[in-house]
């Protein structure tokens, strides 16, 4: 059994614990309510923000991306399918090798992140669920409304490929010859 002094320390600090939990909640709630907190597009989230939201979406990311189940990504054709996909439906936001993403892109907030190195931070079902669902207030797509599922996957497996192509590498592969 405790002692009556280690259980006095012990209601201390939960009660503490306790009341900072408290005050945390009604902090930020009085900061929600007001509207003192800018969620303008003019201005990036404060780093704590910023660390929860991407901490938090990539472990949401890994566990969704969990029952995915990649099939073969090295088809010279479906890689070239997915530059073309990628080159009309990504690059705009994302860039590429050797150019940046387009002026509105870069205006998005958060500024959508460039993909040359996705696939050394991301699995292949990782990648394959975040395009197919999107990710929710980044401006990022559901694209299982707008492409086919192969599409999906071909954009996948050419988003595998960048972080191997120079620039003329990919302005070869997504030359608009490449669609067919």
């Amino acid at each position: 059994m405790f002692s009556n002094r280690t259980r006095l320390i012990l209601s201390t600090v939960a009660a503490t614990l306790t009341l900072a939990l408290l005050a945390g909640v009604l902090l930020g709630a009085v900061v929600l309510k007001a509207g003192w907190y800018d969620i303008g597009a003019t201005r990036q989230h404060g780093q704590l923000v910023y660390t929860v939201l991407e901490q938090g979406m990539r472990e949401s990311v890994r566990h969704h991306a969990r029952v995915v189940t990649v099939p073969a990504l090295t088809a010279p054709q479906q890689i070239r399918r997915g530059a073309a996909v990628y080159r009309d439906c990504c690059a705009h936001c994302h860039g590429g090798p050797g150019f940046a993403q387009s002026d509105w892109g870069k205006s998005m907030q958060p500024v959508p992140g460039p993909l040359v190195d996705a696939a050394r931070r991301w699995t292949a079902g990782e990648l394959y669920w975040i395009t197919r669902h999107g990710i929710k207030m980044s401006g990022m797509p559901a694209w299982e409304y707008h492409l086919a599922n192969e599409d999906l996957w071909a954009v996948v497996a050419f988003v595998q490929q960048l972080p191997a192509l120079t620039p003329k590498a990919y302005d070869e592969i997504t030359a608009r010859e490449a669609d067919r």
